[in-house]
């Protein structure tokens, strides 16, 4: 017993701000993604509205002749299994396997950095709620009659449809793309985070990929992910916005302080 006390408080001193701390990001983290999760399952208004807010976006990408997700399908689909399959593993990973161990590493490793790149994370997934709300949109993969195939379903055992995802997820939560946020979120800061040339090249990658990724399996418009863009940078904007404000306060009363 006093060989685990032992290892578990050597375990702490390595942690950059003890075990409390670590416990109470990760009790954070793991209840706002459950929160996240179930909040997004029930802001499904309907699918009448969904659909029609997707024909919508389907009508003003024809008009704008960018209805470009068909055409990326059709490459991802002519490639062959092996792009299906990295696209179909990119978007059930990017949203929070990678985006889980990005937030460990800057915790461990940049500690500084860690609540600010939490914070901007947080913000933009709670603001996403709101579009959903707002905005309930069908993806391109509910509509068939205009050539979107559903890649997960086709060729991949989880779907949807699987169990806990088809009670947690929002068949309705494609604007804005929260998947697109996100990686732009991480790409950003993780270059400038990260020291090897290779890590800041795949980093600077990120975003686009994972951009591709949804619209190849036609779980976005090409419009959520621009939405899902613009949503990160104000999420960025906001957060950084307080922590000026924070800062100018904080000198504030130290010079007035006697």
């Amino acid at each position: 017993m006093r060989g685990l006390h032992a290892q578990v408080t050597r375990a702490g001193r390595a942690l950059p701000r003890g075990w409390g701390d670590f416990l109470l990001q990760l009790g954070i983290w793991l209840g706002f993604l459950l929160a996240y999760q179930l909040a997004r399952g029930v802001a499904d208004r309907g699918a009448w509205e969904a659909f029609h807010n997707g024909r919508v976006i389907v009508d003003l990408e024809q008009r704008l002749h960018s209805l470009v997700e068909l055409d990326i399908q059709r490459v991802v689909l002519s490639a062959g299994d092996w792009i299906v399959q990295a696209v179909n593993w990119t978007y059930w990973n990017s949203q929070f396997t990678v985006v889980g161990i990005a937030l460990l590493w800057i915790y461990f490793f940049r500690n500084s950095s860690f609540l600010r790149v939490r914070n901007i994370l947080l913000l933009a997934n709670m603001l996403a709620l709101v579009g959903f709300v707002l905005m309930p949109t069908a993806p391109p993969r509910l509509f068939p009659e205009f050539g979107f195939v559903d890649t997960l379903a086709a060729s991949a055992t989880l779907n949807h449809g699987s169990g806990l995802i088809q009670l947690a997820s929002n068949q309705f939560a494609a604007m804005p793309s929260i998947h697109a946020a996100d990686a732009l979120i991480l790409g950003f800061f993780m270059t400038g985070l990260v020291t090897s040339r290779a890590a800041k090249i795949l980093w600077t990658l990120w975003p686009s990929w994972v951009w591709f990724t949804v619209m190849a399996t036609a779980n976005h418009f090409w419009l959520d992910v621009a939405a899902g863009i613009g949503l990160a940078a104000l999420a960025t904007s906001i957060v950084l916005w307080a922590e000026t404000a924070r800062r100018r306060e904080t000198a504030l009363k130290r010079l007035v302080a006697p």
